[in-house]
């Protein structure tokens, strides 16, 4: 197993519950001060949208969200969220993450 994976078997312990069914760990960087757990969603589309045909466009700019500190270091997650090209209204989609992180600690603003 080399290093990345053994760092990302640990970091999936201390990850908000359930956001792994949504997101894969891109990539783990430890530096000095902290740990930035880069994450990318899924290509699931959107349950709301199952009705219509959606083609990914790729992702929207990341967001950082601060989460509970891993022992002295901050943990950073870096969340780059996907969109979607609604072929039948023309419009960019993107999941509603009020919704899924309703109950969770995963907060995206």
């Amino acid at each position: 197993m080399t290093d990345q994976e053994n760092y990302e078997q640990l970091v999936r312990l201390f990850l908000p519950e359930g956001v792994l069914d949504y997101f894969i760990i891109a990539n783990i960087i430890l530096d000095g001060e902290a740990v930035n757990v880069h994450l990318e969603e899924r290509n699931l589309p959107p349950s709301e949208y199952s009705q219509d045909k959606l083609e990914s466009k790729g992702f929207s700019p990341a967001v950082t969200v601060q989460d509970f500190p891993l022992l002295d270091k901050a943990l950073l997650l870096h969340l780059k969220r996907r969109r979607w090209l609604n072929h039948s209204t023309g419009k960019i989609v993107s999941r509603d993450w009020q919704l899924v992180a309703s109950g969770t600690r995963l907060q995206c603003h």
